[in-house]
């Protein structure tokens, strides 16, 4: 009995149901955080910067992809892992063009000051939204490299 073979089952799926929901919560925490200053922006008649779409769209497509995996079939679904790893350096860039704007940024006493300091915050929540797509890319790919395949008619010879 391998280490796969051990956690199968309905205990395994709620496990990675949570999961993906704990992604989920952290990718509609950022569509929040950033759809704020767009918002904001959208309101006063000013252009819309470049990068809070890059991050409100990669919070989307976190969105959509921790949904789609919520579905017990997704665990079928072959080089999951690779979709894992693709969201994974979305978040990254996200994080390296928010933490060179927002971490040496000093929260004075200057009018935006709460901006300033939701947004040093939000650059942390990217950075544990790219923690948690490389946890689950590395999961899903040990997962995938580590399984027993199955015949594809019968299911019962271990290819």
């Amino acid at each position: 009995m391998d280490f796969i073979d051990r956690y199968k089952g309905p205990v395994a799926y709620f496990a990675h149901a949570f999961y993906r929901f704990i992604q989920l919560t952290l990718a509609l925490t950022v569509c929040g955080l950033y759809g704020m200053d767009l918002s904001s922006a959208d309101q006063a008649n000013e252009s819309l910067d470049g990068r809070w779409i890059y991050a409100v769209v990669t919070a989307g497509l976190a969105v959509m992809i921790a949904l789609a995996y919520l579905v017990p079939l997704s665990l079928r679904i072959p080089f999951v892992f690779v979709i894992d790893t693709v969201i994974f350096i979305l978040w990254i860039v996200v994080f390296g063009i928010f933490g060179n704007i927002f971490i040496k940024a000093e929260v004075g006493n200057d009018p935006g000051w709460k901006k300033t300091q939701r947004m040093k915050n939000s650059v942390w929540v990217d950075l544990a939204n790219a923690v948690s797509w490389l946890i689950s890319a590395a999961g899903m790919g040990i997962y995938w490299a580590t399984r027993k395949r199955r015949s594809l008619f019968t299911g019962r010879a271990i290819v």
